[in-house]
């Protein structure tokens, strides 16, 4: 993305957002795991959260990439959901998303989901307007930008690979 906006900077770091749930039954299939609709409901509540704190602005999902659900997520589990944003453009931010799952009673971690989102900033009038130009104020966010770039590479390179 890399386009210049008008509205000043924030940082990366102005940008994060997490929130933890408890998978509880409602919020499962019939054997005990999670409703990848859930899931994907959190994640872009979580995504919005973290482009409307960088915008200062309500915001719009645009786009999700594709999603893979790389580990189950179990009645009981501790799910937390964090998001980023990590590169802008004239009036969208590209945000990342992960999910992990934890058991706390066994010291259990592990990590679920990422996908990448891009929302859309609104004025007033619901029509798109700028958002600010990130930058990373520190080695810890341009790490986290730069390996968020190169994820989202690689995951575009190779749904194109499958798709030929």
């Amino acid at each position: 993305m890399q386009q210049q906006s008008s509205v000043g900077t924030r940082s990366l770091s102005a940008s994060r957002a997490e929130m933890s749930e408890i998978l509880m039954p409602n919020d499962t299939n019939n054997l005990g795991r999670a409703l990848g609709g859930r899931i994907l409901e959190w994640m872009d509540v979580c995504g919005a959260i973290a482009g409307r704190r960088f915008a200062e602005r309500q915001v719009v999902t645009a786009s999700m990439d594709h999603v893979d659900f790389l580990a189950p997520i179990d009645v009981g589990d501790v799910v937390t959901v964090e998001a980023y944003v990590f590169d802008t453009g004239r009036t969208s931010m590209d945000i990342k998303v992960d999910v992990t799952a934890e058991r706390p009673s066994e010291g259990d971690r592990r990590e679920t989901i990422t996908s990448f989102f891009t929302f859309v900033a609104l004025g007033d009038d619901e029509k798109p307007i700028p958002v600010p130009d990130l930058v990373c104020d520190s080695r810890e966010e341009r790490e986290l930008r730069d390996s968020a770039l190169q994820k989202r590479r690689e995951h575009r390179a190779a749904l194109a690979e499958e798709s030929e």
